[in-house]
């Protein structure tokens, strides 16, 4: 059992981001039975889940004449566009059904504000707007967070950075993790995390 100052954060493991969902991750789902092996292991699980509206400003469908990957200028900064994907309350942003969330002790959802995307689990896409994570893990004694899920050049990547920043330890589990490599991303955003001082590794050092 790992000590109960780490927690074992979960990111996105939901249907829209594995095979047959709106924004796919390749091989996505095959993060679920790592996972799923890894869970036991830690005293304290948490859950994100993407929660968007179903007119969110991220979307490629609300902006005339883009297409999804592209990017625009948004108040906060840069923000790539997406296929409409895990609209709150649909089958797509469903856990995957065969990811073990009965441990799971909290659940942030993110990107629910309709003008501003979230991809980390500690701040939306301002990089100010807090979760409420952090003032959750720091209650609960918790310092140490190992990173599992989707996708690794963003969701995960950005939650390792903020908790970096907000004085985490950050260990990320590579292979119960799965990219989207947009241009470059996963290689640029493990650069910058490994400059941040996260950490990797496997599911079976841990």
């Amino acid at each position: 059992m790992r000590p109960a100052s780490e927690i074992l954060l979960i990111v996105d493991v939901q249907n829209d981001f594995c095979p047959g969902g709106a924004l796919a991750v390749p091989e996505g789902d095959a993060v679920v039975s790592v996972i799923n092996a890894l869970i036991p292991r830690f005293t304290h699980v948490a859950l994100t889940q993407d929660w968007h509206t179903p007119d969110h400003t991220s979307f490629a469908s609300g902006h005339a004449g883009r297409a999804p990957f592209e990017t625009v200028e948004l108040s906060y900064g840069e923000q790539v566009l997406w296929p409409d994907h895990c609209v709150q309350a649909s089958e797509g942003a469903a856990f995957h059904p065969e990811l073990d969330t009965t441990r799971a002790e909290l659940v942030v959802r993110k990107g629910f504000r309709r003008h501003i995307d979230s991809y980390s689990a500690f701040f939306e896409n301002d990089r100010t707007t807090p979760t409420g994570l952090a003032g959750y893990l720091a209650e609960r004694g918790i310092d140490t967070i190992c990173l599992a899920g989707l996708a690794t050049d963003f969701c995960v990547a950005f939650s390792a950075l903020d908790g970096r920043r907000l004085g985490f330890a950050v260990t990320v589990i590579e292979d119960a993790c799965r990219a989207i490599d947009l241009d470059g991303s996963l290689a640029a955003m493990r650069d910058e995390m490994d400059r941040a001082g996260v950490a990797f590794t496997t599911a079976d050092e841990v």
